[in-house]
């Protein structure tokens, strides 16, 4: 895998554990509003080798409690199973941030214990997931099976839906929510520019909108909660 930085810690990326966040090179998707174009769009600019990575994770044991693997798609190449076996070998708790496009490599992970929580991007309602992903004619049968396994609740997860404008609206999320209905935990992140974003022109939506889009969510998805606000 391409290691292209190492956040050295992290108090948010990882609920309720101090974290560091390893960014890996690479995405099957182009969203408008990502927040990391540089590990999506462009060539990569240099790399961390693992054993950096690595010589990092043993200095920090007894600091640190876990590391959040996230990219870019960290499932987007078997690669990031050498990862996982050696970040679980030293101790650590393990996080997974993913689109859910890579059901297979999802379910190894759980299956084999590498990981301990997931973070799961729900992009939008079916009907707007290639606008939202910027691809055309996209498949979003795989991102349908990786709902239903995290749904399995053989590990802890959540789903999480950036919301930008002019991409999302209310009735957008609730007709997304019913996509993961009955699921434990739901998030709507605010979109924050963090100047190295695929396309320009997206912008937050207003908390009044996202207060009742999450108010009308609750019907399928009892937690839902607001982050970056």
């Amino acid at each position: 895998m391409n290691i292209q930085f190492i956040q050295k810690l992290t108090l948010l990326d990882y609920p309720g554990y101090v974290a560091c966040t390893v960014f890996l090179h690479g995405c099957n998707l182009r969203c408008p509003f990502c927040h990391n174009a540089g590990l999506v769009t462009r060539a990569p600019e240099g790399r961390i080798e693992e054993s950096e990575l690595y010589a990092f994770l043993e200095s920090r044991k007894g600091l640190i409690d876990g590391v959040c693997i996230s990219g870019g798609e960290p499932l987007i190449s078997d690669d990031v199973f050498n990862i996982l076996y050696k970040v679980k070998s030293l101790g650590y708790k393990v996080k997974i941030d993913t689109n859910g496009f890579f059901p297979a490599r999802l379910r190894r992970a759980i299956d084999e214990g590498l990981c301990d929580y997931v973070a799961m991007d729900l992009k939008n309602s079916a009907e707007k997931y290639p606008e939202t992903c910027g691809i055309q004619n996209l498949d979003i049968s795989p991102v349908l099976e990786s709902i239903s396994i995290l749904k399995e609740g053989r590990v802890d997860y959540e789903f999480r839906t950036t919301v930008s404008l002019p991409y999302h609206t209310p009735q957008d999320l609730v007709e997304a929510s019913k996509l993961i209905a009955g699921a434990k935990n739901y998030f709507l992140q605010s979109f924050k520019d963090s100047g190295d974003i695929i396309k320009n022109g997206c912008k937050a939506m207003c908390e009044a909108d996202l207060r009742a889009a999450a108010n009308a969510i609750s019907a399928y998805v009892p937690s839902v909660k607001l982050r970056g606000m």
